[in-house]
């Protein structure tokens, strides 16, 4: 392929990205009177198709799910959420109704028309809350090819091992996608979602919270997010991983690379919005060590527990 030809193809595909998104802002601007919670279900079609062009086939994008953990949490309802099948199974599938494992989730989003009231503020902080309050487990069994590991085994008890550990307790990407919200709200929530989607004067608006963090920033807060929760040994070995960046190869080469290396801009400097997240979703997509190899043995004693806590409960009555 000629240099000229592939110029004009490059330009073509630049273009179409933007009338994507021209067509995106339309279709999210169509209101049905009088049938908000239609107008609502309609709205998160949208933003899923938009998800499902950019993301690759080997993740599976959902509506309405709950995910859930082997500590006995469960989050709120999930608009979307983009999860990795591959070795995870649902606890619980049926029609429209979906409780996942946290270890196999990637990036939850949640979808809104305008967020102006503070109310509509709370309820998200409340909705991110049920999120970060998951916790994923490392009491997993895989084959190598060579012999069994127990994970968990690895983690608590061979330091040369535990400290090349590249994931522990993951995290999703978290984002909100919105027809439109108030500077002083978003402002608000600058930390508690990692990427904000909205229209503003019919234009799509991209704001990716810590844009500018190396590669190697944005590993610790998706692989070895939430120590506080776990053991003293583990937050220990976050404290180790902080300093020297260990498990990390070529450290300084990755170290220098950031988000915002991956924003897409013509001659005159206007970004590209869809065509920029595309390559920055899937380069986070590709920094968490996903999935995590399912923990069998968590989720059947968290199942156990529970339910013989509730037949105890049913005796005593």
């Amino acid at each position: 392929m000629n240099k000229k030809l592939l110029k004009n193809t490059i330009e073509k595909i630049e273009k179409n990205y933007r009338e994507l998104e021209s067509s995106l802002v339309n279709q999210l601007n169509l209101e049905i009177p009088n049938h908000q919670y239609t107008t609502g279900s309609y709205r998160e079609i949208v933003w899923k198709g938009l998800f499902e062009m950019m993301i690759p086939k080997k993740y599976c994008i959902e509506q309405g799910i709950f995910i859930i953990d082997s500590y006995g949490n469960i989050s709120k309802e999930v608009d979307l959420a983009v999860f990795d099948e591959t070795y995870t199974p649902y606890i619980f599938n049926y029609g429209k109704i979906k409780f996942i494992p946290i270890e196999a989730v990637s990036v939850v989003i949640q979808c809104k028309s305008k967020v102006e009231r503070k109310s509509m503020r709370t309820d998200l902080k409340e909705w991110v809350e049920s999120i970060d309050g998951l916790r994923t487990s490392l009491d997993s069994v895989s084959r190598t090819i060579t012999d069994l590991v127990d994970n968990n085994d690895m983690f608590l008890t061979q330091d040369k091992i535990r400290n090349s550990m590249t994931q522990t307790s993951t995290r999703p990407v978290k984002i909100l996608c919105a027809t439109g919200i108030t500077n002083p709200i978003r402002e608000s929530l600058t930390g508690e979602f990692d990427i904000f989607l909205y229209i503003k004067k019919n234009h799509l608006i991209k704001e990716i919270n810590g844009e500018s963090n190396d590669f190697l920033q944005w590993n610790d807060l998706l692989n070895h997010s939430g120590y506080g929760r776990y053991s003293d040994e583990e937050r220990d070995y976050r404290e180790k991983r902080r300093k020297d960046k260990a498990g990390m190869k070529s450290g300084e080469s990755i170290g220098s690379r950031k988000l915002s290396d991956l924003r897409v801009t013509n001659q005159a400097g206007v970004e590209n919005i869809i065509l920029s997240l595309t390559f920055q979703l899937n380069q986070l997509l590709m920094l968490i060590n996903n999935p995590m190899l399912f923990p069998h043995r968590a989720y059947a004693k968290c199942f156990t527990d529970i339910l013989s806590d509730s037949d105890d409960k049913g005796e005593k009555e």
